[in-house]
């Protein structure tokens, strides 16, 4: 570009020094027409070359260093012209009209659809998201986020949705057998707990007897009363394990019951949620979900630093599923669009005079010869050619005003 600019300055210059010479050769000429018409012709395009250098020379520089007043208009002028130059872009480009159109030719939701469904760009977004994710779950510990969140959780858990969304979740654990397994836990529970406490509670037992029926009966059968409903009830959960129990049919027939109450009665939904409300209300259910939290907290992060982690696999997934949504819902297109253009439409004034801001601020802040020189390189080979013209125009002006005036008046003097 800087080698163009050099060949097109020594091309216009070469025209300008070319009409001088012609214009002094002229009057070693014989007196006559076409003397005085090449003479003419060559002083219009020496005039014409001249009065164009200047010009062109003006916008950068004083001519021939001189400080002639409204010249070197680049230098004196860098602030003003970058402001004019930022507002120039800011309300004729970055307009309503051609953001719009602009949106409309890149299909905002095409772009991420072909984002997310490219192994070689969803996977790293993923991990992005992973690393990001504990800085997200420690931010929501800290300040309003935390009090916001202690606020909201009991009265997410106790409204009329949370107990449609249990009732909900319920009916798929019994759909999937997954609460026979529950049963089973709590069952297997309930029996080591007995087996770990059975000293204590035959102790228990025949304490009862003897207060019961008195020091003597308590001497005397105490201790087999306590061995025999000991025994009895070890026997009655030894029953409870095959799958055609009374107890586990009797519990499902319960569950399903209290299912069909969540799901349509509203004053039990209500009852339930005033219990878990009061539950969340308590320091020792509030401890124990603080110490569930950071154990959670310290798991999800300890496997977001795991390239073959859970948390970097869900995600993947995640974004894939939604790249294979946009591809098939238009729907959710159409909105992702607008909800784009909306989202831009409302911040375009705000960015405009931002735009304008910083565009006049970097003009500002760069070196003088720095904007010349950029300037003169951007638009100088153009600015060559305003030279050439005027040297070319004017000589042939000079030439066509001389027949014109020699045609009228005579002889015309050059």
């Amino acid at each position: 570009m800087r080698a163009a600019l050099r060949r097109h300055k020594a091309v216009a210059t070469g025209l300008l020094a070319g009409m001088a010479g012609v214009t002094l050769g002229s009057y070693a000429l014989p007196p006559g027409y076409w003397t005085e018409l090449l003479q003419a012709s060559a002083k219009a395009g020496l005039v014409g070359g001249l009065a164009d250098w200047f010009a062109v020379t003006a916008i950068f520089r004083h001519p021939l260093g001189i400080p002639i007043p409204h010249t070197a208009i680049v230098p004196n002028q860098k602030e003003r012209l970058g402001q004019a130059l930022g507002r120039f872009v800011a309300n004729h480009v970055f307009t309503d009209a051609e953001v719009r159109a602009v949106l409309a030719r890149l299909d905002a939701a095409s772009i991420l659809r072909g984002f997310l469904s490219d192994p070689a760009t969803a996977r790293p977004a993923a991990e992005a998201m992973a690393r990001a994710l504990p800085r997200l779950l420690a931010s929501l510990e800290k300040g309003q986020a935390q009090r916001v969140m202690r606020r909201l959780l009991p009265r997410i858990v106790s409204g009329q949705a949370a107990a449609r969304m249990a009732a909900r979740a319920l009916r798929l654990m019994v759909a999937g057998g997954r609460h026979q397994e529950v049963f089973g836990l709590a069952l297997g529970q309930l029996k080591a707990l007995m087996a770990a406490k059975e000293e204590s509670l035959k102790t228990a037992i025949a304490d009862r007897v003897r207060a019961e029926g008195g020091a003597l009966v308590g001497w005397m059968a105490g201790a087999a009363v306590a061995r025999r409903v000991l025994s009895a009830l070890n026997a009655e959960l030894d029953k409870m394990e095959p799958g055609d129990s009374d107890l586990r049919a009797a519990f499902e027939t319960w569950l399903e019951g209290e299912i069909g109450r969540l799901e349509n009665d509203p004053s039990r939904a209500e009852s339930i949620g005033e219990a878990l409300r009061r539950a969340m209300a308590h320091p020792s259910v509030a401890a124990w979900l603080s110490d569930s939290w950071a154990r959670l907290r310290e798991a999800i992060e300890a496997d977001a630093t795991d390239p073959e982690g859970r948390t970097i696999r869900l995600l993947t997934g995640m974004l894939n599923n939604l790249a294979e949504m946009l591809e098939t819902d238009r729907s959710a297109q159409e909105r992702l669009n607008r909800t784009v253009e909306r989202g831009l439409m409302t911040l375009l004034p705000a960015a405009q005079g931002r735009v304008a801001g910083f565009i006049a601020n970097v003009i500002a802040h760069w070196d003088t010869a720095t904007v010349v020189d950029r300037i003169e390189l951007r638009v100088g080979r153009d600015l060559q050619f305003v030279r050439i013209n005027g040297t070319v125009v004017g000589a042939l002006a000079g030439g066509v005003l001389f027949i014109v005036l020699h045609a009228l008046f005579g002889r015309v003097a050059t």
